[in-house]
């Protein structure tokens, strides 16, 4: 376990964890290496649990033997950079509170197949880009039986620092890939599909034919823009949430979280 010594955020290695912050997440040369970051020994724990490979941390010297000595005993000999509190500070969207950054290396993702093959309750997030909201979803699939997740490629990454903090390592859980092709691709896999919108032929969530269905993949879009059209009119069920005081909608992560539940199997 090589624990090095800082006193700059550019001294040598540091530039991991540096250049990924908030306003820097898609810093081409860390996703050509496939790093992210891993924040929190608890997320770190469950990150490691779940197989995935640990580059590079960093922290406060006086963790090591503190709040983050679970995370430093486990990652083993991978380089850990520690610095003074003035100095981590510097670093922009670093939550002292946390004390403990991991880069851990991205996993090969698995084929839209493979995740669907023994799955029977899916969510497609389609084109949200708030990484807050994908961490939340992410957390509200892995409590409420959510089997799989799948991606659109103009939905962010679930692997971004900040989704993966607020999903509290669910990331590393639920298994999730990128969709490529067309929603109703998923079709060919035996699956119904039912979007998540406001339209006249909408269904409640609470409707008896959502609970007879074997495999339903639920698609969620934007709470801006919505779902485009023609995944709507494709889907094979349209559906809504019922609301009291002219509510029309909910934030999509809080949306989810009550459709999952509603149609969790019993």
């Amino acid at each position: 376990m090589p624990v090095i010594h800082i006193n700059s955020l550019s001294d040598p290695g540091v530039e991991i964890f540096s250049s990924l912050t908030e306003a820097q997440l898609c810093d081409k040369r860390l996703v050509a290496e496939e790093l992210f970051i891993a924040e929190s020994g608890k997320v770190i724990d469950v990150a490691l649990d779940a197989g995935y490979e640990p580059f590079a941390m960093l922290t406060e010297e006086k963790h090591l033997t503190g709040i983050a000595a679970r995370a430093v005993q486990r990652v083993g000999d991978i380089p850990i950079y520690v610095g003074s509190h003035d100095l981590l500070k510097q670093l922009t969207g670093f939550p002292m509170i946390r004390c403990v950054l991991c880069a851990m290396r991205r996993p090969k993702l698995p084929s839209v197949e493979e995740v669907l093959r023994n799955a029977r309750l899916v969510v497609v997030i389609d084109s949200v880009a708030n990484t807050t909201n994908i961490g939340a979803i992410f957390r509200s699939a892995a409590a409420l039986g959510v089997d799989a997740v799948l991606l659109t490629r103009t939905t962010c990454d679930p692997l971004n620092r900040r989704a993966v903090r607020v999903s509290m390592g669910t990331v590393f859980q639920v298994p999730w890939t990128w969709l490529d092709a067309p929603v109703d691709s998923l079709h060919e896999y035996g699956f119904r599909t039912a979007a998540m919108a406001l339209t006249d032929q909408s269904i409640t969530l609470d409707d008896p034919s959502l609970k007879n269905i074997d495999r339903l993949a639920l698609i969620m879009g934007t709470e801006g823009d919505g779902l485009p059209l023609e995944t709507i009119s494709e889907a094979d069920y349209v559906v809504r949430i019922p609301m009291k005081n002219n509510v029309d909608s909910l934030n999509v992560a809080a949306a989810a979280a009550v459709a999952f539940w509603e149609l969790r199997r019993r």
